[in-house]
C-alpha cells in the first residue's frame, strides 16, 4: 500500500515536470523526483500472495512462552521434555529448533491457533550443533542436546549454577542458626499462604518458648 502511494506521487511529479517552465520550480520537482525514486528503490519487494497467506496462516494467533519442562541426561545427551497437547498432529516443519554451542530456541507454529516458544541461553556446557536434534512424540517435544564432552551436568544453565552456588554460600555459615534463618526466609518468600502461616506459627511458638527459658539460643 505504501509503495503504491509512492509510485502515484512519482507519476504526479513527472506530470508536473512536463508542464513546469520556471527553473526554480523544475529544480524543486527534480529533487522531489529523485527522492521518490530512491524511496521506491529501497522498499522491500512484495511477497507473492500465496507465500504471504501461508506465513499468515502458519503464524496465526498469538505467541505463548513455555515455562514448564522436564529434563534428564545420559552420557551423550541432555534431554529436555516439553509437553504440548496435540503437537504430533502438526506438520513436522511447524516444530523448529535452532541450536548454537551454548543455547537453543524452540518454535512451535500454529498449534490450536497459538505459537509456542522456549529459549535456553548460556547452557552449562557446550553442545554439538550438528549432533543435536528434536523429536516429536505424542503430546510432547523432546529436545536432544548432544554433549561435546561426556560428563555429568549438575543443571541446565550457567544462571542456575550461579544461583545454586549463592544459595549454598548463604547456608554454609559458621553460625548454624543463621543458616537456618536463611532457609526459613527462602521458604517463606517462595511459599504459598499455607506455608507462610505455618512458618509464622512456628516462629511465634519458638519465641514464646525462648522467653520462658526453654530455648536459650535465639533462632
Amino acid at each position: 500500500l505504501f509503495l503504491n502511494q509512492l509510485q502515484k506521487d512519482l507519476e504526479e511529479v513527472k506530470e508536473l515536470l512536463t508542464n513546469a517552465t520556471r527553473k526554480r520550480v523544475r529544480d524543486v520537482l527534480l529533487a522531489e523526483k529523485h527522492k521518490l525514486e530512491l524511496e521506491i528503490k529501497n522498499q522491500p519487494p512484495p511477497k507473492p500472495k500465496d507465500v504471504a497467506e501461508e506465513e499468515k496462516s502458519s503464524l496465526g494467533g498469538y505467541t505463548v512462552k513455555i515455562n514448564n519442562y522436564g529434563w534428564d541426561q545420559s552420557d551423550k545427551f541432555v534431554k529436555i521434555y516439553i509437553s504440548l497437547n496435540g503437537v504430533q498432529k502438526l506438520p513436522a516443519e511447524n516444530v523448529q529448533v535452532n541450536f548454537t554451542e551454548r543455547s537453543f530456541d524452540l518454535l512451535v507454529k500454529n498449534l490450536n491457533g497459538k505459537n509456542y516458544t522456549m529459549t535456553f541461553n548460556n547452557l552449562l556446557k557446550p553442545i554439538s550443533v550438528e549432533g543435536s536434534s528434536r523429536k516429536i512424540k505424542t503430546d510432547m517435544v523432546l529436545v536432544m542436546c548432544k554433549k561435546k564432552r561426556e560428563e555429568k551436568w549438575d543443571c541446565l544453565t550457567q544462571v542456575e549454577k550461579e544461583s545454586k552456588e549463592k544459595e549454598k554460600a548463604a547456608y554454609d555459615t559458621a553460625d548454624p542458626s543463621e543458616g537456618l534463618m536463611n532457609i526459613l526466609k527462602k521458604m517463606y518468600a517462595e511459599g504459598d499462604d499455607e506455608m507462610k502461616r505455618t512458618i509464622n506459627k512456628a516462629w511465634v511458638e519458638s519465641r514464646e518458648k525462648q522467653y520462658k527459658g526453654d530455648i536459650p539460643m535465639d533462632i
